[in-house]
C-alpha cells in the first residue's frame, strides 16, 4: 500500500513538473528563435492560424521558420530547388504543397550550385555567390544541376486562396531580386522573414531593409542572421482593432 502511494506521489510530481515545463519553456526550430518571434507577432495581430510561404525551405525541421506553426495545424508552401533535400519535404510535410524549383523574376530553368553536402544550406541559383563561398577555402561546388524556376506572384495566386500571412526568404545572395519581383500591390504578406547577412564576412545587407522599408514594412525584431519584418498598416490597423 505505501508502495502504492509512493508511486502515485511521484507520478503526479512528475506530471506536474511536465505541465510547468510546458508553460515556461518554448520550442523553436528556427536558427535564432525566429519562429517565437514570428507567433508573437501573428497572435498579437489576432491571425491564429497564418499560412506560409517558405522559399528556400531547406530541411522540413532543421533551421525552418515554419515547422512550427506546420505543428500547430496550419499549412502552406514550401520551395526547395535541392532534390535530395526536397524528398525530406515531400515525407515530412505532407499537409503542406512542396515544390522542387526555385524563384525567380521570370519562369524557366537556371543553374543550381550544390555546395558540398555537408553545407548544403549554402547550394544556390548565383554563381557569384557560390563562387565567393568557395573562394574561403572550405567549400566547394559538388555539382550544378538545371532546376526550373517560378514567378513568386504565379505561385501565390496558384497556391493561395487569399495571401500568405508569413514568408521566409533564404535565397543565399537572390533575395533582393526576389524582393523586387513581388507584387505587393495585389498582395502583402504580414510578416517576412528574411536572411539579411551574408555569409563568412557576416555583414549586413542593408539594401533589404532599405527596400522593404520602402514598401511600407517596418523592422519588428533583428536576430542578426535574419530580420523579421511586419506590414506597418497592418501593424496598426491591429493596434486600432485592440483598442476597440
Amino acid at each position: 500500500m505505501r508502495e502504492k502511494k509512493k508511486k502515485s506521489f511521484l507520478g503526479k510530481i512528475l506530471k506536474d513538473l511536465r505541465k510547468s515545463l510546458k508553460r515556461k519553456y518554448k520550442i523553436s526550430y528556427s536558427q535564432c528563435g525566429e519562429d517565437i518571434i514570428i507567433a508573437f507577432i501573428l497572435n498579437t495581430m489576432r491571425i491564429k492560424k497564418p499560412s506560409y510561404l517558405d522559399i528556400g525551405a531547406h530541411d522540413p525541421f532543421h533551421f525552418n521558420n515554419t515547422f512550427l506553426f506546420y505543428q500547430k495545424g496550419c499549412t502552406g508552401v514550401n520551395i526547395e530547388p535541392n532534390p535530395f533535400l526536397f524528398k525530406r519535404l515531400l515525407s515530412k510535410r505532407g499537409r503542406d504543397i512542396n515544390l522542387n524549383a526555385g524563384i525567380a523574376a521570370k519562369e524557366g530553368s537556371l543553374d543550381f550550385y550544390v555546395i558540398t553536402t555537408d553545407a548544403s544550406t549554402l547550394s544556390t541559383f548565383s554563381k557569384e555567390t557560390a563562387e565567393r563561398y568557395c573562394s574561403f577555402g572550405n567549400q566547394k561546388i559538388k555539382e550544378i544541376l538545371k532546376i526550373n524556376v517560378l514567378n513568386v506572384n504565379d505561385v501565390v495566386k496558384k497556391h493561395f486562396s487569399q495571401k500568405p500571412n508569413l514568408v521566409s526568404l533564404d535565397v543565399e545572395g537572390l533575395e533582393m531580386e526576389i524582393l523586387r519581383s513581388f507584387d505587393f500591390g495585389s498582395f502583402r504578406p504580414e510578416v517576412f522573414c528574411i536572411e539579411t547577412i551574408t555569409y563568412a564576412e557576416e555583414k549586413k545587407v542593408a539594401e533589404i531593409t532599405e527596400y522593404m522599408q520602402s514598401v511600407g514594412y517596418m523592422v519588428h525584431a533583428d536576430t542578426w542572421i535574419n530580420t523579421i519584418f511586419v506590414d506597418k498598416a497592418a501593424w496598426d490597423n491591429a493596434a486600432l482593432s485592440r483598442e476597440r
